[in-house]
């Protein structure tokens, strides 16, 4: 199956480097002729669709750049070597109408959606039921992902329209609903066991399960308790199913290939280069760096991990280092890599020296020109469904015992050399938060490295707001340490509440970002169109959002 998979991706980095019309493939030429299609034709006709998809995760510009929105990583302005003011903004939420960010999702998703429309009017398609319903659960995964992220979005659902035709702006209702209609058509439909990488039946209850869980943040109307109870059923289905189970190991999940991880219930299978996967070697190693693991590709030092989310882990969690690096480096003969010595404190967004912020290698990083470009993203685990469902156990108030030994039985790979501390407790995940939020930034960009050492910086904007006013912050916070870089925690952030009733994202300040004085508005929650998205269709209006331009 996954040879197949590479022969796929394979076609689809054709197919995005060529200048050619889709609409005049081969396919699409013998589709009219007597050509009796295999299986693997059908599945090869898929790649413009997984090209699309890939993009909207993986590239640049992807969803996976908007997570420095988030309070765990961000991307400051590097002195000496640069990076863009866009990356700041995103972190300091002053969200504005040139943001490259968004358009570059925007674009793709919607790529995605008009090539899921183009083969669902094929003959061929439509004659094998399953491949039909695997294109529909793609479609509804890019609008769910618009949705969540914009809003108030238009719907295109055929490929065939007049000249000049746009997508109309709807109401967030009528996508919601769109989608909803969607998955609950095709749930049962996809197949039970179809292979790594493939839609299944229990994709598409994993994916019903979120529309649920955040239908109220999305909203913001807590009053019907009862979606909880709907995405606990759908989990509960993944669950029972006996499919899939924990790996034994946390980067089981996040090796090159992860073809083997029981946890995966739906990846994204990369092979350079055939296709590209996440970008991360080269926007998180310095350049010197890459002796480390033999990388030949560029690398200029872009991210680096918030401080105060460093120092939310408990030292004997293995997904701290799993997860992070920092300190002295060596190369890959074990000789110290001359500078090359990263700090966990760094002093500004606007302002970084080279190797200030700690670096992530949760994505395995393979050498040569490889470097995370062939490491298999997973989008939904089994972690993820046991976490969903002690989450829901939580709000609704029942089983909450139930939930705290499924937050230990995730817990309890990563804590080999403490075992006792694995354990939680209901009391815990209800509790607080343990992040420091608050403000954290040097005034001063200092222009002499040596002044960076410790004590030279002196100019400090430092204020305490902590977590302890965050209900069921315990959960946020183990919801952080396990998914953390899986386009997770901009979502967690929006649902989750202070006893306020503010938001997370909005109501607690970290690093350079400063909390929102007033109670939440939903139209806080979501990014801007580009300038250009506008002008390209007329029927959209921008977002509401605060600070946009």
């Amino acid at each position: 199956m996954k040879k197949i998979l590479y022969t796929i991706l394979a076609a689809a980095a054709v197919l995005s480097s060529a200048c050619t019309n889709l609409d005049e493939t081969i396919y699409s030429q013998i589709a009219a002729e007597k050509y009796e299609f295999t299986d693997d034709d059908i599945q090869a006709m898929l790649a413009s669709v997984y090209d699309y998809v890939h993009q909207v995760y993986a590239s640049f510009n992807g969803m996976g750049d908007l997570e420095e929105s988030t309070d765990m990583w961000c991307v400051p302005s590097r002195l000496g070597i640069g990076w863009g003011k866009y990356y700041i903004l995103l972190h300091k939420h002053t969200f504005n109408n040139s943001i490259s960010h968004c358009a570059g999702f925007f674009s793709a998703a919607y790529s995605a959606i008009s090539e899921c429309n183009r083969m669902m009017e094929m003959d061929a398609i439509k004659q094998n039921a399953v491949t039909f319903n695997q294109l529909r659960f793609f479609r509804a995964l890019m609008y769910y992902n618009l949705f969540d992220n914009f809003r108030n979005i238009g719907l295109d659902t055929s490929y065939i329209h007049e000249d000049g035709w746009m997508p109309t702006q709807v109401a967030p209702q009528v996508t919601y609903d769109f989608i909803m209609d969607e998955l609950n058509a095709i749930k049962g439909k996809c197949g039970a066991d179809n292979g790594f990488g493939v839609v299944n039946d229990y994709c598409v209850n994993m994916l019903l399960a979120k529309m649920y869980l955040n239908h109220n943040a999305w909203f913001n109307d807590e009053s019907d308790q009862s979606y909880y109870q709907k995405a606990l059923d759908e989990v509960e289905e993944v669950i029972a199913s006996g499919k899939y189970s924990l790996a034994a190991n946390y980067l089981d999940n996040f090796k090159a290939d992860i073809s083997s991880s029981p946890e995966v219930i739906l990846a994204f299978p990369f092979e350079y280069p055939y296709s590209y996967g996440l970008g991360w070697a080269s926007l998180w190693l310095a350049n010197s760096n890459r002796k480390t693991y033999g990388y030949t590709s560029w690398a200029t030092s872009g991210a680096g991990a918030i401080p105060q989310f460093i120092h939310t882990y408990d030292e004997d969690d293995q997904r701290l280092t799993d997860t992070w690096f920092w300190g002295q480096q060596y190369d890959q003969q074990g000789k110290e890599i001359e500078g090359c010595n990263y700090t966990i404190e760094f002093g500004s967004i606007d302002g970084a020296y080279e190797f200030e912020g700690a670096r992530c290698h949760k994505y395995e990083i393979g050498n040569g020109p490889v470097g995370t470009y062939s490491t298999d993203l997973p989008v939904f685990r089994y972690a993820d469904a046991l976490m969903i469902k002690a989450e829901c156990l939580l709000r609704l108030g029942k089983n909450e015992d139930e939930a705290a030994e499924l937050v230990s039985q995730v817990r309890a790979r990563n804590f080999t050399s403490a075992p006792e501390k694995a354990t939680v407790t209901a009391a815990q995940l209800k509790g607080g938060s343990c992040y420091d939020y608050g403000l954290r930034y040097n005034l001063n960009i200092q222009d002499d490295p040596a002044k960076t050492e410790a004590g030279q910086k002196n100019e400090w904007v430092i204020t305490h707001e902590g977590g302890d006013d965050i209900i069921l912050g315990g959960l946020l916070d183990e919801l952080g340490w396990e998914f953390m870089g899986e386009w997770h925690r901009r979502q967690d952030l929006i649902r989750f509440k202070m006893t306020n009733g503010q938001s997370v994202w909005n109501g607690k300040s970290w690093f350079c970002k400063p909390r929102v004085e007033t109670i939440d508005n939903v139209d806080d929650n979501i990014f801007p169109f580009r300038a250009a998205t506008l002008e390209a269709n007329p029927w959209l209006t921008q977002n509401p959002i605060r600070d946009v331009k």
